[in-house]
């Protein structure tokens, strides 16, 4: 069946240094190549097959949309304080729906292909999460600098893409609300779980996926790893050289 894309456009408290650096307002409507970040992140979700509607999670609509093609598949939702809270939120008051692919406006890198290849890894999980191994990402990239999460047999980076199949999956996104400001912590995650799955992990006698796996178990879902051999899905757009990177890729130049 067709999958809801959820697309995160929302701004955290503060002012964000890249955005503030290109003089842009919203780190969403920050250019790339010439296009606006949203807009790049959400013609891929629109010319994705498996995607059925898109929905925009945003605190500032009107320049987001400003942005952004005129199609009856998008729509908005608001965001609030956090974006796990946003979206359990959003859930439970029925304004998402089930199965729910969510995914980020910086991940301006993002293709179709990537897209099909996650949602299959998913198959049969209540939650999936993707990521990509450190060995695929230098292989393109030898030179770019990421925030590693090292376990057994591989250290791996996050790659923003996120699959909920349905309600058992609630646990998991209120576990995340609780864990948010952590994200780029990958010990303070596992330390939610447990001092055992801790211990596994800081010696690496335990692998990403079974710790995903194991971490889902403690909270009644069948959760997963998907793994991507797509490099450029580790890649979003946080700092300056990533920016970089990305309009390099884009331009044909990396």
């Amino acid at each position: 069946m067709p999958v809801t894309a959820l697309l995160l456009a929302g701004r955290r408290p503060g002012v964000d240094p890249l955005a503030a650096s290109r003089g842009v307002a919203l780190k969403a409507l920050l250019p790339v190549a010439g296009t606006p970040m949203v807009a790049r992140v959400a013609a891929t979700l629109l010319a994705t097959p498996e995607i059925g509607e898109l929905v925009v999670m945003t605190q500032d609509v009107a320049p987001i949309r400003a942005a952004l093609p005129a199609d009856p598949r998008l729509r908005f939702a608001p965001s609030g304080d956090g974006i796990a809270r946003s979206i359990a939120g959003a859930l439970e008051a029925g304004g998402l729906g089930f199965p729910l692919f969510v995914t980020t406006a910086d991940h301006v890198l993002l293709r179709p292909a990537t897209i099909a290849a996650f949602l299959a890894g998913a198959a049969g999980a209540d939650v999936a999460v993707g990521a990509v191994e450190r060995r695929v990402v230098e292989a393109r990239f030898p030179a770019t600098r990421r925030t590693w999460l090292r376990f057994r047999g591989g250290d791996w980076t996050g790659a923003n893409l996120f699959h909920f199949a349905g309600p058992a999956a609630l646990p998991v996104i209120r576990a995340w609300a609780a864990v948010e400001q952590d994200r780029k912590k990958g010990w303070k995650l596992i330390a939610r779980f447990g001092p055992v799955l801790l211990l596994r992990a800081l010696t690496r006698t335990i692998g990403l996926a079974a710790a995903i796996r194991q971490a889902g178990r403690r909270m009644g879902a069948a959760v997963a790893l998907v793994p991507l051999a797509d490099p450029l899905a580790a890649v979003d757009v946080d700092k300056p050289d990533d920016l970089t990177l990305a309009e390099a890729v884009l331009e044909g130049r990396a």
